[in-house]
């Protein structure tokens, strides 16, 4: 259900921004919005209090917002104050975030390695995937996993590139294992 609303919402949005011609600056807003939102959790905690009226949650979310954000994407979060849909809207914003990635041809790739890479194996990398993808820039994460022992895995979205050592090793012992001696 929660991933429907996120999605019906983060949509709704994504389509004003389209209309508007506005979807740079949405996309901005709502990545600070979001930090600003993952930073503060008492914000979060007032605006799905129960005991505080609805009235109350917009006068304060106009009065932090007004002049900081776009009018429209205010009048976003009054909308979803007053459907009471506050609790999805972090949901809300990743659905709007990989919607205006995908538009813009933004794939976000997570590289694991057995140790740390050099900035020319980052760049490398960067261009292979630009190459063999359909992705105009690639937005990337990288990580260091020493139990991989050697190799790389790479995951974009739900594809998955593991070359690492020790998935190699584990498809071998499997191999040995499942070989029967006569």
């Amino acid at each position: 259900m929660a991933k429907l609303i996120s999605g019906t919402y983060g949509e709704a949005l994504f389509s004003l921004a389209v209309e508007e011609n506005k979807v740079d600056q949405f996309y901005e807003e709502v990545l600070t919005l979001k930090k600003i939102f993952d930073e503060n959790e008492d914000f979060f905690r007032l605006m799905n209090h129960p005991k505080i009226m609805k009235e109350e949650k917009i006068e304060v979310l106009e009065k932090v917002f007004q002049d900081r954000i776009s009018r429209e994407l205010t009048g976003f979060f009054v909308l979803i104050l007053q459907k009471d849909r506050y609790n999805e809207i972090d949901g809300i914003l990743n659905y709007f975030i990989a919607k205006v990635k995908e538009h813009k041809g933004i794939g976000t790739v997570y590289v694991t390695s057995a140790v740390a890479l050099k900035d020319q194996q980052k760049q490398e990398i960067e261009k292979k995937l630009l190459d063999t993808t359909s992705y105009r820039q690639v937005e990337m994460h990288y990580a260091v996993d020493t139990s991989l022992i050697g190799g790389l895995v790479i995951r974009i979205g739900d594809r998955v590139v593991d070359s690492s050592i020790r998935t190699k090793l584990g498809g071998l012992t499997k191999e040995l294992a499942d070989l029967q001696i006569s």
